[in-house]
């Protein structure tokens, strides 16, 4: 049906739906990546035309995981690589908040593309991963030349500090075997582990979860959300 109404020259293919996406949007969310081809072999197509969250076509398979589509997306030379949505998140920072190594990496093969992007909340994509526990895709980024390991976001805290303060120890030991500095003890450096004190923090906090506090995912934000426990961590953010 796709390839019937691209044939019409009448058919606008940048034509946006109720969430300003286009089909080229809307197929690259969904992970269509037979309708992604038909609609990129359309000259007037538009292949970074955003959508109401700012999410361009690469954004929103990169959200969502779609390896293939992404793929398709990075052979045309005109795709944006480091274009950020409302939230300021790159297709790399969504990629690597909802821990999806296999996109991650598929981006990280283009030179262009810039692995230290902060979002508006100062978060890089290394940052972005640390909070959300993804011990592969941090291993990834920290293989890429330029990380940037000890970038503080807009409160203060460093990828590593993040990943103690959401109680990751794993990601936490990896990015001190790179070299991440530990806020608390900067002269110590790499060599001693993460404050205990940090951790206590982050343990301390738990049995205030009520049985509704569940980790919620939000791809257009630029960390994980989570209920009810979040206001009581907001003040250990906070730099005094």
């Amino acid at each position: 049906m796709v390839k019937i109404l691209l044939e019409r020259q009448d058919v606008d293919p940048n034509q946006r739906n109720n969430n300003d996406r286009t089909p080229l949007g809307c197929a690259a969310r969904n992970g269509h990546e037979g309708v992604v081809k038909l609609l990129l072999e359309r000259e007037n197509v538009d292949p970074n035309r955003p959508d109401k969250d700012g999410d361009g076509p690469l954004g929103c398979a990169a959200i969502l995981g779609h390896e293939g589509v992404v793929k398709i997306l990075l052979d045309r030379q005109d795709v944006v690589l480091n274009h950020p949505n409302k939230n300021g998140q790159t297709p790399l920072g969504c990629a690597a908040s909802e821990g999806h190594e296999g996109v991650v990496k598929l981006l990280l093969e283009r030179e262009n593309l810039d692995p230290n992007r902060p979002d508006n909340d100062g978060n890089e994509p290394l940052g972005c991963a640390a909070i959300s526990g993804h011990e592969g895709v941090v291993k990834i980024l920290l293989e890429r030349q330029g990380i940037d390991l000890n970038h503080p976001n807009k409160n203060g805290q460093t990828p590593v500090e993040c990943a103690a303060l959401e109680g990751h120890e794993v990601v936490v030991k990896l990015l001190q075997e790179w070299g991440a500095i530990d806020p608390n003890h900067p002269a110590k450096h790499n060599v001693a582990p993460y404050s205990d004190a940090t951790m206590e923090v982050h343990r301390a906090a738990q049995p205030l979860q009520s049985p509704n506090s569940v980790q919620v995912s939000d791809a257009r934000s630029s960390r994980p959300r989570k209920r009810d426990v979040w206001m009581c961590r907001f003040s250990c953010f906070k730099k005094k």
